[in-house]
């Protein structure tokens, strides 16, 4: 594969701009070496701090939201990880790694040519929202993901084997684990 990406996206409503556990967002802000012209700061860059809490700012991304926060159970994360290798099967990507928890996923995907990793991360998202929905019916906000997601390019050996290492083995309580090394694990799989 040409191009490999860590493709990371939340439950609707789990992780809110303003979180006090920090977050990665959009926000004007003016720091003191920053351009005038460049007020807008996107903090979603490998080695770039979280946005800190807002308090104000996630009350009022709360008082928005369509419905209570999206929690996923073993269930969903079966038909999850199915969906998943079946969308990359159809668009001749390779999974390299997969983690879903309670509240997010991370997929490590190998593709060909140079898509734009929205793109990638939108037909992944897309197609696990028709088989959820099918599986257990939409959620009261008929939304099960946050907006955008994050999508860090893998642009080394080192980078991707990083990767693969802290989705199969550094996150809190995974519901399943994938690789093609590893197989399927209820939780992170045996260290190597």
């Amino acid at each position: 594969m040409e191009r490999h990406w860590l493709l990371s996206n939340t439950c609707y409503g789990t992780w809110l701009p303003g979180s006090a556990r920090g977050f990665i967002g959009r926000v004007w802000e003016h720091r003191p070496l920053d351009l005038e012209e460049a007020p807008r700061v996107a903090h979603d860059l490998p080695d770039t701090p979280y946005d800190e809490k807002i308090p104000g700012f996630e009350q009022a991304a709360r008082e928005r939201m369509k419905g209570p926060p999206v929690h996923l159970e073993a269930s969903h994360a079966e038909i999850l990880l199915t969906q998943f290798r079946e969308t990359a099967g159809h668009r001749g990507w390779e999974i390299r790694a997969v983690a879903i928890t309670f509240n997010h996923f991370h997929i490590v995907v190998g593709v060909p040519d140079d898509p734009e990793p929205s793109k990638i991360l939108g037909d992944f998202k897309s197609w696990a929202t028709r088989a959820l929905s099918k599986y257990f019916g939409a959620p009261p906000s008929k939304i099960w993901w946050t907006e955008r997601g994050s999508k860090r390019k893998l642009p080394t050996e080192n980078a991707l084997a990083a990767a693969i290492h802290y989705v199969l083995y550094d996150q809190p309580g995974p519901l399943l684990t994938w690789s093609p090394e590893t197989g399927l694990h209820y939780g992170p799989p045996p260290k190597p």
